[in-house]
Formats: structure tokens, C-alpha cells, sequence
């Protein structure tokens, strides 16, 4: 199916910690950076979600820590998702820095949230394929 969905996020140094290091929350933050990008790349904003009734939620995150990434430091961060069958899906997220070396991975557990009755959507696929105008990077 071809490369994950990645955007390159350079690390601020305001996101540090006091180690000098990309403070833990901060590399959430960029998985949702990625995961959104990934979403507006397939031409699904923000907006045509609320307007349609339905909203991405997250149900489960691992995040785990490989090496540290410094102010400065240039990182691509991966969105890659995973369909099956039944109301939720997977997504894994790779943080590599620019020669390579792997950072970081999220994997985590999400679903499409009914906006209206507060459920998860029965087929979250089917609904994406159906807002997504390039459905190519959510692997569709």
C-alpha cells in the first residue's frame, strides 16, 4: 500500500524539559499533530467532521521511548491505519529522526464518535471512506 502519511515536526525549544530533552507529553502532541495532518491530506477538516455529526476518538495510547530528541531536532512522524472489522481501528505511529533512527512509536486504539448519541459508528471505515476526497492516506 505504499509509505505511511508522515509531516516532519521540528522540536521547539520552549517543548523541553529541564533535561533539555522533548518533554513525554509533547510527543503525544505530535502524534495528534500527525494523525490530524494525516486526516486534512485525505480532505477530512475539522469542520466537514462536526458538520457531518462524527468526531475521531482515541480508546487506547502506548507510547514508547527509543532515544530523546533535543531543541533543534527534526522528527517525521508517521500516521499509518489499520482497519478491521467492528467499530474500532488501529494506529501506529513511527517518530524517526532525519538519517533514520527510530525515536519513538505510538500505537494506539481509535474509534468515530456519533456526535449526537455519543456512541462509537458501526463501520468508522465505511464513514471515512465516505467524508475522505483522496482516501489514499488513510489506507482506504
Amino acid at each position: 500500500m505504499g509509505d505511511p502519511f508522515t509531516v516532519r515536526i521540528a522540536v521547539r525549544g520552549y517543548e523541553l524539559d529541564t533535561q533539555g530533552h522533548l518533554n513525554q507529553a509533547v510527543y503525544l502532541q505530535y502524534a495528534e499533530h500527525a494523525r490530524w495532518e494525516c486526516l486534512r491530506a485525505a480532505g477530512i477538516s475539522q469542520d466537514r467532521l462536526i458538520a457531518t455529526g462524527v468526531g475521531p476518538v482515541a480508546l487506547e495510547v502506548t507510547l514508547r521511548y527509543l532515544r530523546e530528541l533535543r531543541g533543534g531536532d527534526e522528527v517525521d512522524v508517521s500516521c499509518e491505519f489499520h482497519w478491521g472489522e467492528g467499530r474500532t481501528f488501529r494506529i501506529e505511529q513511527d517518530y524517526r529522526r532525519l538519517d533514520g533512527t527510530q525515536v519513538a512509536t505510538v500505537t494506539g486504539v481509535g474509534g468515530l464518535l456519533d456526535l449526537s448519541t455519543r456512541r462509537l459508528v458501526a463501520d468508522p471505515r465505511k464513514r471515512f471512506r465516505e467524508l475522505a476526497t483522496e482516501p489514499g492516506p488513510l489506507r482506504l
